[in-house]
Order: structure tokens, then sequence, then C-alpha cells
């Protein structure tokens, strides 16, 4: 790997020559593998105990002896499991010392969906997440990983940063992975090394801290907000976080740690602020950086339920982003209640269903409030669970219902296992044979006891449901296949 003279001379000042001859060597090593359990489904497999090496500050968290087939595991594809970079995870500590009662959280620059997924797992029973994502087509990608994920107290949305000023004091969480100059990233993306550049640096921490500048107000006095990066210079690390403090008042927090962690501390003499550096020579993972941040609690800062509210249960807005209005929709009351047979017993009372244009959503009871704030100032992508869609005299169940392990009432539902090979053609979105003895009408199709998806059996053949856009499009399998 040929580093950037101008990279190499700052990164040894800042380390010490010992310190930087460690990075380099580390950087010319195979990255390791990691991926995080979604233990919402896997409960239901026999992980192998190979496979239990974890970074230590993550409870999710494995690291892999050798990389999986990941394209061709279905595992993967049913949310089972989240490939992400094992210092990221750290985010975990964060939110586990620092978040102890429900929580409006936003996660402002989420896509693909890593530390997303993660958040949903860990945060505390009652929350809402609210993960952003400034690129439209990536914004897809984020909605599609969170579905697989498969929580429904999620909201994906399409935004740039300054439109959640329009929503003052709102959220208790905001997390900002911000964009920046990868550095962290050079063993991994050899394009990261190619477009890296002092000026690039320049670039980044100037748009970080437009970005907090927009993001801020949106968070409540007293709330936490989780700045990281994924590189190692101190422009964007060290002094964007002193800037914080300077510009807004903000309290560095501390997270407690494990000296056998290795994670590096404050990089420039003085600074008073708790931050937390991975470099990969110290720690198992690729580079990564984090500082918590606490808004001081200042009194006659707006707020936006000051001027704008919904009283807790009442419907969110008669019009969905698609357009109908609930007298041109074509769900009849009929459809409503098979799609509330669907749902688990124990979402009774949780769980609000609504129709938007011919889908049913689910969504939970208690934040329909904010959901119809956030949708009367933001591009809504999708919100809780899509249940079903009427086509037709037909209610359809969806797709994101099979990958709901907490919705999904699956004994309503005629039920047929797969092989492999019937997995990955699913996947394909090639047709599927199923049995003579499977009845006809919806069947949820399971691998490894884990659902895969929906197919109409219509007695010669099995319409293939699942979501076009998310099809494997290869036409090959790997002479070698692991799979979780």
């Amino acid at each position: 790997m040929n580093l950037p003279a101008s990279f190499t001379e700052y990164t040894r000042a800042l380390l010490g020559v010992e310190e930087y001859e460690k990075l380099v060597s580390a950087l010319q090593q195979e990255p390791p593998v990691s991926i995080r359990l979604n233990r919402l489904k896997v409960h239901r497999l026999k992980v192998e105990n190979a496979l239990s090496v974890q970074p230590p500050w993550s409870s999710e968290g494995i690291y892999l002896d050798e990389r999986l087939t990941f394209t061709f595991d279905p595992l993967f594809h049913a949310g089972c499991y989240y490939v992400q970079e094992a210092s990221s995870m750290f985010v975990e500590q964060v939110l586990r010392q620092h978040v102890t009662k429900p929580v409006v959280m936003l996660d402002l620059c989420a896509a693909p969906g890593g530390k997303s997924t993660h958040a949903r797992s860990v945060l505390p029973e009652g929350s809402l997440l609210v993960a952003n994502e400034v690129i439209r087509n990536r914004s897809q990608i984020l909605a599609e990983n969170l579905t697989k994920w498969g929580h429904p107290d999620v909201v994906v949305t399409n935004n740039d940063p300054a439109d959640f000023s329009a929503l003052p004091s709102f959220f208790d969480v905001i997390l900002t992975d911000v964009p920046c100059s990868g550095e962290g990233m050079f063993r991994k993306d050899p394009v990261a090394v190619e477009e890296w550049s002092p000026e690039n640096v320049e670039i980044s921490w100037q748009r970080q801290r437009r970005i907090i500048a927009d993001v801020w107000p949106s968070l409540k006095p007293g709330g936490i907000l989780i700045y990281s990066t994924c590189t190692y210079n101190t422009k964007e690390d060290e002094e964007n976080v002193r800037w914080i403090q300077q510009e807004f008042g903000a309290e560095s927090l501390a997270v407690d740690i494990r000296e056998e962690w290795n994670i590096t501390g404050n990089l420039l003499c003085g600074e008073s602020a708790s931050v937390y550096h991975f470099f990969p020579h110290k720690t198992k993972g690729e580079g990564f950086f984090l500082s918590v941040l606490r808004k001081p609690e200042t009194a006659g800062e707006d707020s936006y339920a000051d001027y704008y509210s919904f009283p807790k249960g009442k419907s969110a807005g008669k019009k969905g982003k698609k357009g109908g209005g609930a007298s041109s929709s074509p769900v009849s009351k009929e459809n409503m209640a098979t799609a509330g047979k669907w749902l688990n017993d124990e979402c009774a009372g949780k769980y609000v269903l609504s129709a938007e244009g011919a889908e049913i959503h689910a969504f939970p009871q208690q934040c329909v409030a904010e959901l119809a704030a956030m949708k009367q100032h933001l591009r809504v992508v999708q919100a809780g669970v899509s249940v079903g869609e009427v086509k037709g005299k037909d209610l359809i169940p969806a797709h994101a219902l099979a990958m709901s392990a907490l919705l999904l009432r699956q004994d309503v539902f005629a039920t047929e296992a797969v092989s492999y090979e019937q997995a990955i053609a699913y996947l394909r979105k090639e047709a599927v044979t199923l049995p003579a003895t499977a009845p006809r009408g919806y069947v949820l199709l399971t691998y490894r006891n884990i659902p895969l998806g929906f197919v109409k059996n219509i007695g010669n053949r099995a319409n293939n449901l699942y979501p076009q856009e998310w099809r494997i499009r290869s036409g090959y399998l790997p002479e070698k296949i692991r799979v979780l």
C-alpha cells in the first residue's frame, strides 16, 4: 500500500515514529471480517462455536475466521446478521451506558444501515429510531436493510441535515457518523487511499461542522450527540469536538472502557474531552473515532412540542405520501381486520394499523404524534412495517411482515421449509416448486426455521413474492460456499 506522502508526514508526527510504523505494518495485513447477529432471529439457529470470538465492546458482534459468501447466504438476506466493521460497534457502549429509558433517536448519516440496525437492537424498549440518508438511492438501501433487520419501531427518511431544524428539540439522541476523509478505511478500500488529500481533509472538517450546526437545534436540551468518523486526523476528530464544545456549550461525556480493549484517548495535549480512537495496530478492526457530547439544559429554548402536537393514539395524518386519502383507499374494514390477525397477539394495543393508498402499515401506537410531525417536514421513505397490500380482491402479505420477528404471527400462515437450493432460487425470484401437499394460497417459506418470504401457491406453481429490486442478480454459485 502506497500511502500519500502528506498523510505519512502528518500521521507520523501525530503518533510518533514507532506507533506510526506499527500502524503502517497493520495496514499491510488482511482486514478482519466481522458480523453482528440479530438476536431477534438467531435464537432459532445453532451458531458454530468457531464463530464465537467477539469484539469485547459488543455483545452481538462476532469475528469470522474466514469470509462468508454473504451474497449466497439466505440467512444474510433474511436479516439474521449484518456485516459490520468491528470498531464501529463501539456505539453499543455509548447507548447502553448513557441511554437508559425510551428515546427518540436520529441516525443522521445512516446508509447503508450498520449503526442503525445496531442501535435499534440495543435501544431501550419503547424507543423510536429515525434513520436518515441524504442521497435518495442510498436511502432505499437503508430502508431495505432495516426492513430485513425486522424491528418495527423505525422510520426511514431522505433529508438534508438542515431539514431537521424544522423540528426543534425533537430528538433525545442524535448519532452523526459524518462523511470524512476515510483514513480509517485505507486497508479495506483502496479507493479511499487514492482519493485522500490534504484538501479533502480541509473540505471534510468544514462539512462536518456544517452538518453539526444544521442538526443541533433538533437535539433536546440535555440530549446526547454521538459524533463519529472513520479517520485519524485531529482536524476532523479532536478539533471538531472542541469546536462543538465551544460553539454550543456541549459537555463531554465519558464512556467506561477497559484497558485491555486498547482504545486510544485524546491525541492533542491539553484537551479535556473524552474521545475514543480505534487504530488497527492496537484494536482488531479498522480506524474509528467517537466522542459523546451532551447539550446543555437551556431554559427558554424552542421545542417542537410547544406549538405542534397530536393527541397520543390519534391518526398521524389522513393522507399518506403515496397520495390517496382515507376515502380513496381500496383498503376495506375486512382487509384491516385480516391484517390485524396477521400480527402477534402481544402487539395488540402497542401498534396501530393505518392505510396509505393500497398498503396497510403497523406503527407503534405511542409514537404516532412524532410520525405526524415528521411527515409535516421530512421526506418519509417508510415508517413501521408494511403488513400487506390490497390488489383487486386480495390482501397480499408484505415481505416486510415476513422479516418482522416481533410482529409476524407465523401460525396464521401455512409454512413450507425449503432447502438451500430452493432458498437461493427464491432469492433470485425464480420459480419455486412446492410439494403437492402444500395448501393453496399464501405460504410462508422458511429456511433453517427462519422466515424467508412469501409465495402464492396456485397449485401447478407458486408465484414468487420476493421484492424484485432485492433479488440476487448473479446467476452462478461459487465453487466454495460458506454460510453462517
